[in-house]
């Protein structure tokens, strides 16, 4: 979950600045594509092609093309709204995953789970302040794309949790690859323009992250229930708000500071209780 956070965070402002002069569409087929050059080494470390294999490729289909869409709202709302706010809102995603475990997964949802998502979505709450982009009590489009966002994410952390449970994460991870450069290659050929030297780096970066975080997450995933892995991501709140105040001057107000204390507090609460289980 470290090694998620910090590509993440570098994902967000590289996938950024590349939409500044590429469409959504061409940079998600171009990382999908060079992310199967950059999976490789994953895959002979693994044992080779061998671990490839899957008896599930319906449910890895169903999978990426949530995780697509939701993606692509994803990265559509960081050139419209603050890196802080696409962030926070992507973290009601955690409710609707708890829910679904629950449901889907049999897992159970227990008082220290209930309480960090509280916690955590109080403080992304203080942090978002719905109305303050959008108007008095208006929500502004850029958050009802994140909010979209959102819950295409809990969908598709449900159903990797389900797959870790049958296939390992390089297996899932090239799946993804494959099957979202499928999806995305008409409407990325439909708005095709060829990178300057300069977008090709934040290309490259958004590639090797977009990679490798999923993976990070999907060993996460192997390791513990969704309900107590994606509370820790509540951490990207804070550490995307202090990257939009340094980088783009994005406003970083004492709300906003103890909206990402509570957020901090509800994940040691369930980290601490997970250990001692």
């Amino acid at each position: 979950m470290a090694g998620w956070l910090s590509l993440m965070l570098v994902i967000a402002i590289a996938g950024r600045e590349a939409t500044r002069e590429l469409s959504v569409f061409q940079l998600m087929l171009l990382r999908s594509s060079i992310g199967l050059v950059l999976i490789a080494p994953l895959v002979r470390g693994a044992g080779g092609w061998a671990v490839l294999r899957t008896q599930r490729l319906r449910e890895h289909a169903l999978r990426n093309a949530v995780h697509y869409a939701a993606q692509y709202a994803w990265l559509a709302a960081l050139g419209m709204i603050a890196l802080a706010q696409v962030v926070a809102i992507e973290f009601t995603m955690p409710i609707w995953t708890v829910l679904l475990a629950a449901a889907f997964l049999g897992e159970r949802i227990t008082a220290a789970k209930t309480v960090a998502v509280v916690l955590g979505l109080a403080g992304v709450t203080l942090i978002v302040r719905p109305g303050g982009a959008g108007g008095m009590g208006g929500i502004a489009p850029g958050q009802f794309v994140a909010l979209a966002a959102a819950l295409g994410f809990a969908v598709s952390v449900v159903m990797v949790k389900s797959l870790t449970r049958s296939d390992g994460a390089v297996a899932i991870i090239f799946w993804m690859l494959v099957i979202q450069s499928i999806i995305g290659l008409a409407p990325a050929l439909a708005t095709w323009r060829w990178p300057s030297p300069g977008a090709w780096g934040w290309v490259l970066l958004v590639a090797f992250c977009g990679t490798y975080s999923h993976y990070c997450m999907a060993r996460a995933l192997a390791h513990a229930d969704a309900t107590v892995v994606v509370p820790m991501d509540f951490l990207r709140v804070p550490l995307t708000a202090l990257a939009g105040w340094l980088i783009y001057a994005e406003r970083l107000d004492l709300l906003t500071v103890f909206g990402a204390a509570l957020i901090l507090g509800g994940n040691l609460l369930n980290t601490r209780r997970a250990a001692a289980r």
